[in-house]
């Protein structure tokens, strides 16, 4: 079989969650209790307006073809909500509608990506962007996410030193992850500066722009100049629970969205309407549930930052969005893939090893605080036992 596949399959990487997941998952089925903080998902319930608008419109008759980039009714919804989110005006044919938010990011590299472009992307960052990258033959060119004062950010300097002839496209991700770092307003103007001046193509992951604690994030999209040059990429899975409903969309030019619709076309025709009509529901009635699940958030991760500050080894930044917890364990003496791996095989807390988004987050863990305050509570007790060798219950 080898011999029928493509060359570019070799560049296509995964996520690491997933597969930490599935280790966990046998553990589990040898009577392990593990606690899970790798995956990066809601613990709660999609909004129960949402199923209800969902099972209404399936009964309606809505589960047939429907415009490839999205029902208009729902664009236009999109379009008016991402408007006044990021004080930008949207309109409906600039909004592609997709199933979940990683088609906007394959399906702009492939319509903009040439083989030899370079494209410089966050490191460490979501592992799919550098994947991606690779796939379309353009060349990766990490920026540095790294401890600026209280947050995690980039270098606008060592931004500019890596822009080349030969780059087409930044990626950025506000909030971020892994780090919960968010970009300053005067990071964001000083990257758009830089974009205009050497014209460059700005793809926007901001499907983390509704769970933040303190500093509203800003959409670069926003900036003079900006607009016209920008692929905000935004979804439901995060914002509103709906990890499993798989509904994402894109905010581009006009042009553009021609093109990347033309690519929905031949690959999966279109988003259920039903699941469309859902999102609508979402974004027009239920910012209240997102607003409870982010201060519940805002709870367990006071108790997570303090808990892992607390444990020796450890030093942690408090996110300011997303989250993600993303502690500093170099001065445990081991490394981050070796401490990921014994902390799932010998605490039963699965984690991830900060090398698994990139080179430069080797000396980091991620540490989901989408799972119980009970559950981060028994995570903290476990990593602290087992750095302090003592002996750990795991079932």
């Amino acid at each position: 079989m080898k011999r029928f596949l493509a060359d570019r399959l070799s560049g296509l990487g995964t996520e690491s969650a997933f597969e930490v997941l599935a280790k966990a998952r046998k553990l589990e089925s040898q009577g392990v209790k593990v606690i899970h903080m790798e995956i990066g998902e809601p613990d709660f319930s999609s909004p129960s307006r949402v199923v209800g608008a969902a099972a209404r419109a399936m009964h309606q008759g809505q589960t047939k073809y429907c415009p490839a980039g999205g029902l208009a009714s729902v664009q236009e919804v999109i379009a008016d909500y991402s408007g006044k989110l990021r004080n930008i005006n949207y309109d409906a044919g600039e909004v592609v509608i997709v199933p979940g938010a990683k088609p906007i990011l394959s399906f702009t590299m492939m319509a903009c990506v040439n083989p030899g472009d370079e494209v410089i992307y966050p490191n460490p960052g979501f592992p799919i962007y550098e994947s991606l990258i690779r796939f379309c033959g353009g060349i990766p060119v990490p920026i540095q996410i790294e401890e600026i004062g209280d947050n995690f950010s980039l270098d606008v300097n060592k931004l500019r030193s890596l822009i080349t002839s030969k780059t087409k496209m930044l990626i950025l991700n506000s909030p971020h992850n892994p780090t919960g770092g968010i970009l300053t307003d005067k990071e964001l103007e000083e990257i758009a500066n830089l974009c205009v001046e050497h014209d460059l193509l700005v793809l926007s992951d901001e499907v983390y722009s509704k769970i933040y604690y303190e500093e509203v994030p800003k959409s670069i999209a926003s900036y003079p100049g900006m607009k016209e040059r920008t692929v905000v990429v935004d979804g439901f899975s995060k914002t509103f629970s709906m990890t499993g409903w798989r509904l994402g969309y894109g905010l581009m030019p006009q042009e553009l969205a021609q093109h990347i619709t033309r690519l929905v076309i031949n690959s999966n025709s279109c988003t259920p309407p039903f699941v469309q009509i859902a999102g609508a529901e979402a974004l027009q009635n239920c910012q209240d549930e997102t607003e409870k699940m982010v201060k519940e958030f805002a709870k367990r991760r006071e108790i997570l930052i303090n808990g892992l500050n607390s444990i020796p080894g450890f030093y942690c930044h408090k996110p300011k969005g997303a989250f993600y917890a993303f502690p500093n364990i170099s001065s445990t003496g081991r490394t981050s893939s070796e401490l990921s791996h014994e902390l799932l095989e010998k605490a039963g807390v699965a984690v991830l090893d900060g090398g698994s988004f990139g080179i430069y987050g080797r000396n980091y863990i991620r540490l989901s605080y989408a799972t119980s305050i009970d559950n981060i509570y028994a995570a903290l007790n476990r990593i602290d036992s087992f750095l302090n060798n003592k002996k750990v219950s795991m079932m």
